[in-house]
Formats: C-alpha cells, structure tokens, sequence
C-alpha cells in the first residue's frame, strides 16, 4: 500500500489553480477538483445568484462539509487538492463575517502534508458567473489565503507565474 500525501494547491480566484489541477490529473494523479463552482451552480438553480454573498454561511457549510469529504476520501497515494479546509474560514477574513470555531476546528484535524500557492497574475485573471472578485480583490483573497495558511503552521511554496506544464513539473520537483 503506497503511504498516503495530501497535497494542496491554494490561490485567489483566477491565478490558474484549476488548469494546473487539471494538468496534474492529465499527469495521472488522484485529484480533488473545487466544489464552490457546483455549489454556487446549484444555489443558482435555485434563484440565489450569489450564494456566497447572499448567505455566506450556507456557503461556507457546504463548502466545508465537501471539502472534509474530499479529504476522508483520500485513501492510498498522492493526492492533490484545488483548494483546502482552511480556505473556509480564510475568505471570512476576507469578507469581516465572524469565523465559526468548527471552522478552525476542522482546519486543525484535517492537516495536509504540503501546500503550493499560485499568486495572484493579471494576463490570465478572468471573470465569469461564479466568479465575483475583481482583480483587486483576488490579489487581497490571495495574500490572506497565504498568510492564513501560513499562521496555521504550513510553508506555502509559491509557485512561479510560468506556463502550465512548467508550473506542474515545479510542483513535482518540490514533492
């Protein structure tokens, strides 16, 4: 049985997290994709335009639970991950809104063994339905994952603005 290594990618909004998570899962590699687009989707469905605004709990609950699924998940092997536990309560920093204990709690019991950041890069930043932030405000989204990641007690290893076969070999070559 092969040791199991959860391995996370985090950023702001638009810095390229899903292309190299798709990149790496192209590579052959167990990956778990983000679920704020499908749970923003489904919201939508529903009439709510932007769940995360509208109700930012709500949100912010289901994220969690998904995200806590995904990672229980993980069995044997490598494991990447487009985004991680303590996103949660980091884009409450964001936002003001008060952050839950079982948020930080969960952050705490759910660790991950490595942790990559893509800053934030204007060329390739877009907007879309799901996708709320500005520029400006990705770039704030972004320093606030990273330094919240960081008082928990990882090393984000910022991963260069290069393209996305190079950015996924950078990756391999820190595991």
């Amino acid at each position: 049985m092969e040791k199991l290594k959860r391995i996370l990618i985090i950023g702001g909004p638009g810095s390229g997290k899903t292309s190299v998570i798709n990149s790496i899962e192209d590579g052959g590699y167990n990956v778990h994709h983000e679920i704020s687009r499908e749970v923003t989707a489904k919201a939508q469905e529903q009439g709510i335009e932007q769940l995360f605004l509208t109700d930012p709990f709500a949100f912010s609950n289901q994220l969690l639970a998904g995200r806590i699924a995904q990672f229980k998940n993980a069995i044997e092997g490598i494991h990447f991950y487009d985004r991680g536990i303590p996103d949660v309560p980091a884009y409450h920093i964001f936002t003001g809104d008060h952050i839950p204990d079982d948020y930080i709690e969960a952050s705490n019991m759910y660790r991950y063994d490595q942790v990559f950041f893509l800053p934030p890069w204007e060329e390739i930043y877009k907007s879309d339905s799901e996708r709320y932030e500005s520029y400006e405000q990705a770039v704030v989204l972004g320093d606030i994952l990273k330094n919240f990641y960081t008082k928990m007690g990882y090393t984000p290893i910022t991963v260069p603005r290069i393209d996305i076969e190079n950015r996924f070999q950078f990756i391999k070559d820190h595991l």
